[in-house]
């Protein structure tokens, strides 16, 4: 009877093996959990951006505003009606050695 008894365990746990282990097992499943929840967290990072860059896209091809507004902060374009000014930190012109 203990030899039957230890076959028919040795047989479940021959049963159970690819269960847990296998290709499609309990932990390459979870795994692949993990390796999705990180995919989509990171699909949901790039779905903000695109759309953060296709609205500014939009704007750009329909307001005049965001293209000047480009041009005045990279460029440092202005109008031909105004006149630029250029304010100089006293601590930090020419000639004058700053202080620690």
């Amino acid at each position: 009877m203990r030899l039957v008894t230890v076959g028919i365990v040795a047989v479940l746990l021959l049963l159970q093996h690819p269960l847990w282990f296998g290709k499609g097992g309990w932990l390459k499943v979870r795994e692949l959990d993990t390796q999705l929840a990180a995919q989509r967290t990171g699909n949901e990072r790039l779905r903000v951006r695109n759309a953060a860059l296709g609205a500014e896209v939009r704007d750009l091809k329909t307001g005049f505003d965001a293209i000047e507004e480009r041009a005045r902060a990279e460029l440092g374009m202005v109008r031909q009606d105004e006149t630029f000014f250029q304010m100089l930190d006293p601590a930090e012109g020419r000639g004058t050695p700053s202080r620690p």
